[in-house]
């Protein structure tokens, strides 16, 4: 009996894997072939994840996405132009906090008319050329958010953060959150996860030293009336409208404030 011929398909670095040109029983490849095949397939996948991206950016999107985890700065750069629509003006001179804030900042700049500064609140371990020489400039600096910030009063026109009062107490909190309305002029905005969208990670523990305490927006709420902080609601208005145009909802809560007076 003749058999139909093997022939091999070739990959995207120059090898070749045999490819069974029929699905009849005794032709069907073999165990150790199958999982091999299974092999290469994941990390032909993994690979295109990490050279599509073409950037940090696209390197922690894919990460987020692997990890199971929803990254508030991730969808702070989604929500830029919305913020834009809300604030107008107040958009003009914004001071970022949390992590990866070099990537807020860098695209922060890239608007017409607007000065960016940055914090982040851990150290950078794996920095890139570009933020280290916004850190080299002091446009953003590495600096423990449970004190106060280096920074005049008013020092901004808008202050933004995400990421970063999720992994803090309600002590600390008390005195952050004030602290962040200190420095800003018109507005405070909170990127804050929604509970369940995030799981503890040994990643989480060994950098940010607790795992996220995610909270509800009835306990914010409260928390924002002990601390005598007023919702903005002409801010929030024109950002739900903005976002209902563009049809989008984020993955975050998000929290529009005035600032201490």
């Amino acid at each position: 009996m003749s058999r139909r011929p093997i022939s091999t398909r070739r990959l995207a670095d120059g090898g070749s894997i045999p490819f069974v040109g029929s699905l009849h029983p005794k032709s069907r490849p073999s165990p150790l072939l199958s999982v091999g095949l299974l092999v290469v397939g994941a990390l032909l996948i993994v690979g295109y994840m990490y050279h599509g991206s073409g950037s940090r950016n696209g390197d922690m999107a894919a990460l987020s996405r692997l990890d199971g985890g929803v990254s508030c700065t991730l969808e702070l750069q989604k929500l830029t132009p919305i913020l834009k629509k809300a604030y107008g003006d107040s958009m003009r001179k914004v001071l970022h906090v949390g992590p990866d804030t070099c990537s807020v900042v860098s695209q922060l700049l890239k608007e017409e008319d607007t000065e960016a500064w940055g914090v982040e609140p851990y150290e950078l371990d794996d920095a890139d050329a570009t933020c280290k020489n916004l850190v080299r400039k002091s446009v953003v600096r590495v600096a423990d958010i449970k004190f106060p910030l280096p920074y005049r009063a008013k020092s901004f026109s808008l202050v933004i953060v995400s990421d970063a009062l999720d992994y803090l107490s309600p002590k600390y909190l008390n005195r952050t959150v004030p602290e962040l309305a200190r420095v800003s002029a018109e507005g405070l905005v909170i990127l804050s996860g929604f509970p369940g969208h995030q799981r503890a990670k040994v990643a989480e523990l060994s950098k940010f030293g607790r795992p996220a305490k995610l909270r509800s927006s009835s306990w914010w709420i409260r928390f924002f009336i002990q601390t005598s902080l007023e919702e903005n609601e002409v801010a929030t208005k024109k950002f739900e409208q903005a976002a209902a145009k563009k049809l989008y909802m984020s993955t975050c809560q998000v929290f529009h404030l005035k600032p201490l007076h």
